[in-house]
């Protein structure tokens, strides 16, 4: 597991490039890396965080203190599977897992799958697909 922090970003495309070339099946935690040909990233759902922290903006601006506001923790998160990375590792990505679950989106990328899930709570969320 690759670590999602400024410096693994930055240098994603030799990090992947390294873990292709001795066939690791890494896994990462930001979406760019499996559009990248990274294996897998599983994550919050960056979009969501900024949709959420606008909120915050709002509530400071019309004079809540921001001392006072609430942690927020991630509430919808991705998992993504480059389905030509898996290919070439010789690993199989199973039917149930990229079969469309209730209430979830699933879209098949090119060579990507992007789940998205609204689960609450801890442990692996119910997951959902869609495009980057």
């Amino acid at each position: 597991m690759v670590q999602p922090d400024t410096f693994t970003f930055s240098n994603r495309v030799p990090l992947i490039a390294l873990a292709a070339r001795y066939r690791l099946p890494a896994t990462y935690g930001t979406r760019g890396t499996a559009f990248d040909g990274g294996l897998l990233c599983y994550g919050p759902d960056a979009t969501d965080l900024y949709r959420r922290a606008a909120s915050y903006v709002d509530r400071v601006f019309r004079g809540e203190k921001p001392g006072e506001l609430p942690v927020q923790n991630p509430i919808k998160f991705e998992l993504i599977i480059n389905l030509k990375t898996a290919k070439a590792l010789g690993l199989t990505v199973p039917d149930r897992l990229l079969a469309r679950r209730r209430g979830d989106r699933v879209i098949l990328a090119s060579h990507c799958c992007i789940w998205l899930t609204n689960a609450y709570g801890t442990g692996l969320p119910a997951m959902a697909l869609s495009e980057g």
